[in-house]
């Protein structure tokens, strides 16, 4: 948490602006006042500042006013760097407001790495007889801007540090070390622009200005619409997560109401995904199987109590006829859901008969999609052979004879047969279904994460509830 400065602070760093503007002052004389240049790299820096690209990630700011005050320091010298760079603090600071002590430290960092920068090339293109327009000339304008790059970064770095009590190393692991290639990129260009300077005047510098501020809106405008598209992105995972959660209450709420059906749900998801696998089905399909069969039931959710719990009596027609209604309440619920209408169409369906005679819409053959026929023939065994149906249940060899004689009418005998060779394997338990657990099945942490980290194109096979 950043706290305000001590006063002391607060009293170096004016003394400290006063110093550096008390230089500049002195060295406006030796200054190369050409008002065009002085003007177009001023233009060039605030409008540049106006328009700087924040990287979120880690709250810093890129902007081309850095090269306009270096160049700036090389071609006009000290003053005029600084006011440049003074001047650009202001407006940013005028348009966002932010604290003032983040003003004071950003005026002492801009008036102090123009007069450093325009000092040292001052003092070595004298001292080492550099003449402008050589290799070398070029080669002190990278270093200056490296010289710059670090003022600025010791400046700015260690005052935030201080104010949030934070470690040096660790802002420039987390802030300098992923700029620095970007921050190269940026030295070659205005090494790049003095070369236009030296060799075609104003006017190119002119031109290089506005394609760097053209550039610098495009991408600032880039970032922004990324950024609203991953908050977008962001809301629509989390309101993934949360339907897919809702629709595990539901079960769960089922479960409570009626253990009877939680635990065929569970039963039924099991030999669905075992059924499609046997069948030679890929992997997507077998998780699509295992949805269905685990929320194949969940329509039932809006019938009464004296219904869902009716035990082993006789229902009336009435009572029929709504327990008739739960695939298509099922598809309704499940299909609210985005990315899961492909379960709800085989809920819809996994009470249709291959000969036609099913329901609701009596669909028939390969016109009921196949993943419900799986559905369908792992729904009829469970109910047979499980103790907590609402009829006698039989063994696995007698489901299996009863099986056998209605496939072809009622069922697939292709996923029958598939269904009788995963049981030839398996234990007592599995086959009458007694060890099937609701929450194993659902495995509700793994399906969520698994659901709202998918694409939106992965979303058109979802992992299930």
């Amino acid at each position: 948490m950043t706290e305000r400065p001590t006063r002391l602070a607060i009293v170096i760093q004016l003394i400290a602006l006063a110093a550096l503007a008390g230089v500049a002052i002195v060295r406006a004389s030796d200054a190369d006042w050409n008002l065009a240049l002085l003007g177009t790299l001023l233009a060039l820096g605030v409008a540049s500042d106006l328009l700087r690209v924040e990287v979120r990630a880690y709250r810093i700011f890129v902007s081309a006013s850095f090269l306009a005050i270096v160049l700036a320091a090389v071609f006009l010298g000290v003053a005029p760097a600084v006011i440049i760079g003074e001047v650009t603090i202001l407006a940013s600071w005028a348009r966002e407001r932010y604290p003032n002590d983040f003003l004071l430290i950003n005026l002492v960092t801009y008036a102090a790495f123009p007069l450093a920068a325009g000092l040292v090339f001052e003092a070595a293109s004298d001292g080492l007889d550099i003449a402008q327009g050589s290799d070398a000339f070029y080669l002190l304008v990278f270093c200056v801007f490296v010289l710059s790059l670090a003022i600025d970064f010791v400046l700015i770095a260690g005052y935030s540090c201080y104010a949030e009590r934070s470690r040096f190393t660790t802002k420039v692991r987390r802030a300098l070390v992923p700029l620095l290639p970007s921050e190269l990129a940026s030295a070659l260009i205005t090494v790049a622009v003095a070369l236009a300077y030296v060799e075609l005047g104003i006017e190119a510098m002119a031109l290089f200005g506005a394609v760097i501020l053209v550039f610098q809106y495009l991408v600032r405008a880039l970032l922004v619409s990324q950024e609203r598209g991953d908050e977008l992105e962001l809301r629509a995972r989390q309101l993934a997560g949360f339907q897919v959660a809702l629709l595990s209450a539901l079960l769960r709420t089922l479960d409570l109401r009626d253990r009877m059906t939680a635990r065929h749900s569970a039963a039924v998801a099991r030999y669905s995904r075992e059924i499609a696998a046997r069948a030679g089905l890929p992997a997507s399909d077998q998780e699509l199987a295992h949805s269905a069969g685990l929320l194949h039931d969940i329509g039932k959710f809006v019938l009464p109590d004296s219904i869902l719990k009716s035990g082993r009596r006789r229902l009336t027609d009435v009572e029929w006829e709504a327990i008739k209604t739960h695939p298509t309440e099922g598809a309704r619920i499940v299909s609210e859901i985005d990315g899961y209408q492909p379960i709800g169409d085989i809920i819809l369906a996994h009470h249709e008969r291959v000969d036609g005679k099913g329901y609701p819409r009596g669909l028939q053959g390969d016109e009921i999609p196949q993943l419900a026929r799986i559905v369908a023939v792992a729904d009829t065994y469970d109910v047979m052979t499980a103790r907590d149906t609402y009829r006698d249940p039989v063994s696995s060899y007698e489901a299996v004879i009863e099986l056998r004689r209605i496939s072809g009418t009622q069922l697939d005998g292709r996923f029958v047969e598939a269904l009788v060779e995963v049981l030839e394997g398996k234990d007592l338990a599995y086959r009458h279904g007694e060890d099937a657990d609701l929450e194993a099945e659902l495995a509700l942490d793994r399906r969520i994460h698994a659901y709202v980290d998918a694409t939106p194109e992965d979303r058109r096979f979802p992992p299930g509830p």
